[in-house]
């Protein structure tokens, strides 16, 4: 949990100097702006890692929602077979520095020049 730690301060500090410097309207947007891009980010790694890693997502009351067909396992005969080194945390890093790549491929002023 160390490093979800160390975002959360990264986060707030960020929050804290923008709100330092600014009207609490603005500061207020900027707050809400950056939970919901946080959370939007969270929510994509933890998606595409249980889609990779099992091939469904567990959602409360509803079991497992299954993304991929059965046929494609290789229990049934298929190519797929559940990939669970993604379940694991150091795989979070690399599924949203693959999000960072896509994000600058798409967009090439996002890349910083030395």
């Amino acid at each position: 949990f160390v490093g979800l730690i160390i975002t959360n301060c990264i986060i707030m500090g960020r929050l804290e100097a923008f709100a330092l410097g600014n009207k609490p309207g603005p500061s207020l947007l900027d707050a809400i702006g950056n939970a919901m891009g946080y959370a939007w980010i969270l929510l994509v790694v933890s998606v595409v890692r249980e889609i990779f890693g099992s091939g469904a997502i567990s959602l409360p009351g509803m079991g497992q929602v299954k993304f991929l067909p059965a046929d494609w396992f290789i229990t049934n005969g298929g190519f797929y077979e559940n990939n669970n080194l993604m379940i694991l945390p150091p795989m979070a890093l690399v599924v949203v520095g693959l999000i960072i790549w896509i994000q600058r491929s798409r967009n090439q002023a996002l890349i910083e020049e030395n």
